[in-house]
């Protein structure tokens, strides 16, 4: 054999080795996410860097975690969704439903920086990791509100009339927030009818459905008076409008913004890479300052104007929020939607 025989030889071995290693790199991988400043941040703080360090693009699926759910079933033969953001309570449902993989600590590093309460486990598998922590609040236009609400219950009050919003069922605080009403007007447990009974009594502008249906009605003026996360609430004042957030005295409950692997997804090694991205201090600062979620990862530093607008506080830490335990609501959801559905949708 020539020399330049032995070198193409040499080269084309070379080639056959090389080229199942660069085969398992996909070009592209699905990550479904949330709209708005959230999807926004998600990109600026998690996917831009990772395509920088790997070469791999993102394409973002975008909707709430409901809708994220439903097409995760849909697709559970063949997923072509290989990340998905989905919030706290709506997490446990993926796990019930089998659509979510376990998150091996040997593929994600980083997982050893996070915070033990953002670790979801059932049994010896991790099906989800938390990536932030958010409240519900009460939020009001500071020009049209003259007076600070301190009550939950401030919402019924005339002058509040067509211009209140709260989230339906099908926002992932919607059936919690419903629990959490009766839980503050001492209701019986398990007994939704007076809850049920007093809602309906409100006159809302909107139940939304997504976070961005509520930004909406309070930027557009359509609500004056309302829930809102922490999030939407500081991103419109931050945007000069006159917008204020207040815990009320009868508190406010918070939950995380989780990540989860999808089972059966194709480009799983692409997929895990992702989600320790989104572990890193830098992402998880990065989505401190820019959606005010509590970091779910240790050693995070953030300014102190963003500090005093986290979930927790300026001083707090997760150990002051208030979590729920989902498990207790996803057993009443079904029932809690078919209420809304049947005495709120109609009215």
């Amino acid at each position: 054999m020539t020399r330049p025989t032995r070198l193409a030889a040499a080269m084309l071995a070379t080639t056959l080795l090389t080229a199942p290693a660069l085969a398992q790199q996909p070009a592209s991988i699905t990550v479904a996410w949330y709209g708005g400043n959230w999807g926004d941040a998600f990109k600026a703080c998690v996917a831009e860097p990772f395509t920088k360090a790997t070469g791999i693009a993102v394409n973002a699926e975008i909707g709430t975690s409901t809708v994220t759910l439903a097409k995760l079933q849909q697709q559970k033969s063949a997923p072509t969704i290989d990340v998905a953001w989905m919030d706290g309570g709506i997490s446990e449902l993926a796990l019930a439903a089998e659509v979510t993989d376990n998150l091996d600590p040997a593929a994600i590093p980083n997982l050893a920086n996070t915070l033990p309460e953002a670790i979801y486990k059932s049994g010896a598998a991790t099906y989800a990791v938390g990536t932030g922590y958010y409240s519900l609040g009460l939020t009001y236009n500071t020009q049209k509100v003259k007076a600070v609400p301190t009550s939950w219950n401030d919402l019924w009050k005339p002058e509040f009339e067509d211009a209140v919003t709260i989230p339906s069922p099908a926002n992932s605080s919607g059936v919690p927030f419903v629990m959490f009403l009766s839980k503050i007007w001492g209701h019986p447990a398990g007994d939704l009818s007076p809850t049920f009974k007093k809602i309906k009594e409100l006159k809302a502008a909107l139940f939304f459905d997504s976070s961005g249906a509520a930004t909406n009605a309070y930027q557009s003026g359509e609500a004056i008076i309302g829930a809102h996360f922490n999030v939407g609430a500081w991103d419109l004042a931050d945007k000069g409008l006159p917008i204020g957030f207040v815990v009320p005295k009868e508190g406010a409950w918070a939950t995380d913004a989780r990540l989860h692997l999808v089972k059966g997804t194709p480009k799983k090694d692409a997929a895990v890479k992702f989600i320790n991205q989104a572990l890193t201090p830098e992402a998880s600062g990065c989505l401190a300052e820019k959606l005010y979620l509590g970091p779910s990862v240790k050693n995070v530093t953030v300014k102190p104007e963003t500090a005093r607008k986290l979930p927790w506080g300026e001083s707090g830490s997760v150990k002051n929020l208030q979590l729920f335990d989902w498990a207790e609501i996803n057993g009443l959801r079904s029932r809690v939607v078919d209420e809304w559905n049947r005495q709120i949708a109609r009215k």
